[in-house]
Order: structure tokens, then sequence, then C-alpha cells
């Protein structure tokens, strides 16, 4: 027991390096990183936003960082599979707690959300969000795009999100629709993955219907994604309810049709030479879950991104 550690949130040294908190046990930050607002030195920061004022049909997602950081202490010490290492050997990453948010105010969630944002990606370090449902991906998008320029678009969901906006609107279903008039992404380098709804309106973005999907094997649906974004800077959201409720019943919209995990994990697995300059996973909804599928999913989905990231820095340095 000498070399186990416990709550490693809030005992740890060092900002690298895997936890060996029992997977049972211990403080629930994700994937056992150090909670620290101190962001000298740190490569990745993860960062919960705990809102879904926006949802259109079932609320709860909310609650989606704290199951996501929960179902994360299932991964346990070894190497990280497929990545056949321990991402943080080499990547500093913490856990930034949560966003502070009004329930009561929710034109002031933007800019609350942007504002943390903007201050986590002004020291350097990679940003992944763990939502809350989509409409968190708008402030998000607009931190990144401030600091790099309009996005090639990465979007995994079951929905287009395009839907008409007011430039005003807190609705998830329409952020893609604001990002593209207001300049925010590419839409002509933009893609979205395992559509299954209609929506007025496509901006020119190139779609992956959810029958096109399940024709596809993973490695032919990431080469259409490598081939159309090429080497833009890129920003990858994955709304969870892009997989089959089967795989993903804990979500506020789900849509029947959809993937599996393990074929959208696959897709992720091969996309390492996109030049990702942030992340989200959301729409994660427990109360709607069993026995942690959707959390587990979402977890899993937020721990690929970091893989990507911990190759990408690994190979620079």
């Amino acid at each position: 027991m000498a070399s186990k550690s416990i709550d490693n949130a809030f005992t740890s040294k060092a900002v690298r390096g895997a936890a060996t908190d029992p997977t049972y046990a211990g403080a629930l930050s994700f994937m056992r990183r150090q909670y620290s607002k101190v962001l000298e030195d740190v490569d990745a920061v993860v960062l919960g936003i705990p809102f879904d004022a926006a949802v259109s049909n079932r609320p709860g997602a909310r609650f989606g960082p704290q199951a996501i950081r929960r179902a994360s202490a299932i991964f346990d010490n070894d190497p990280q599979y497929p990545f056949a290492r321990d991402l943080f050997e080499q990547m500093a990453v913490i856990d930034y707690g949560d966003v502070l948010l009004d329930y009561g105010n929710h034109q002031e969630t933007p800019g609350l959300i942007e504002q943390e944002a903007t201050k986590i990606l002004a020291s350097g370090a990679y940003l992944l969000g763990l939502g809350g449902d989509h409409f968190v991906t708008w402030p998000l998008l607009k931190a990144h795009a401030a600091k790099h320029g309009p996005l090639a678009l990465v979007h995994f969901d079951a929905h287009q999100d395009t839907w008409d906006d007011d430039g005003k609107r807190i609705d998830h279903g329409s952020f893609v629709c604001r990002a593209v008039r207001e300049g925010v992404i590419d839409p002509a380098h933009s893609i979205q993955i395992g559509i299954r709804t209609e929506a007025p309106e496509d901006f020119g973005i190139r779609i992956l219907h959810g029958y096109t999907v399940e024709d596809l094997s993973a490695q032919q649906i990431a080469d259409q994604i490598l081939a159309h974004v090429g080497d833009r800077p890129a920003y990858l959201t994955f709304d969870i309810d892009c997989l089959d409720p089967a795989y993903a019943p804990g979500t506020g919209t789900p849509v029947a049709g959809g993937p599996s995990s393990a074929k959208m994990l696959a897709v992720l697995r091969k996309l390492g030479s996109l030049d990702i300059r942030g992340s989200d996973i959301v729409e994660v909804a427990p109360a709607y879950d069993h026995a942690d599928i959707t959390a587990i999913a979402g977890a899993t989905v937020a721990m690929y991104m970091l893989g990507l990231r911990a190759e990408r820095l690994a190979a620079s340095r």
C-alpha cells in the first residue's frame, strides 16, 4: 500500500503522472487529476460547465460534469487503451473545476463561460470542456476563435444544431447557425457526423448522415473527416446523442438509429493528424442513464480527446 495514493485530486504533489487511487474510492476529479486554478506549466485543462437551461427536451445535463468525472474513475492506472501510454507522464493536466453560473440569470451564462475559457486559453493550455447541454459549445467556440481564428468544426451529433438564431437565444439547437453567421467557424471545412434529424439549413457544412455512418467503416469515416478538414485548426465537439440510445440512454434528446460507442471511439482514434485546438463532450444527462452506460461513454470520449492531445504533444517534444 505504500505506493498507493488516495484523494489524488487534492493530495498530489505534481500535475503529471498517473494516480493510484482505488477505482471505488477517493476524490472524483476527471481521471484523478489535481484540482487546481494554477495554469502555469499546464498542458491541458479540464473544465466542467454545469448548464442545461437551453434544452428543447429533457433537462439534466447540468449534472453531466459530475457524472463524467465519476465514471472516469473506472480508468485504472495502467497505460490507457488504445493509446498504450500513461497520458499524464509527459502531459501536465489539471481539473479546473466548474464554471460558476447563476441559475436565475441565464443571459450572463455565455459571457461567464467565455471568460473562463479565455483565461485558460491565454495560458497556452489545451481546453477540454465537460458539458452541460450543447449551447455551452458556443462560448467555447468564441473563445477559441478569438485566439486561433475561424475553426473547422468537427461535430459528432444526431442533430445539426442549425436552427434559426437571433444572436441572443439560449438554445442548444442553434449554436452552429450562430457560429457560421458570426464567422467563428469555417463551414466549408466543417463536418457533422451521425446526423439523423432534419433541419432547415446546413450552411454548406459537410454531413455524414446516420445511414451513411452505418454503411461506412470507422476508417472510411475518419478518412472523410481528415480529407475535408485538412490541416486547418479544428474544434472537436461530441454530443453524446450521436450514439444510439442503446449506448447512450442518458441524454436529453435521444434519436434511434445511431452508431455504437465502439464505432465512434474507433473514428476518434484515427483523428490524430487533425490540428485540434480544443474540444468538448456534452449532453450527458445522468438522470436518464442506466448503470452509468452514458457516463462511461462520455468519460471515454473525453479520455480519447486527451489521448490524441498527449500523442500530439509527445510528437512535438
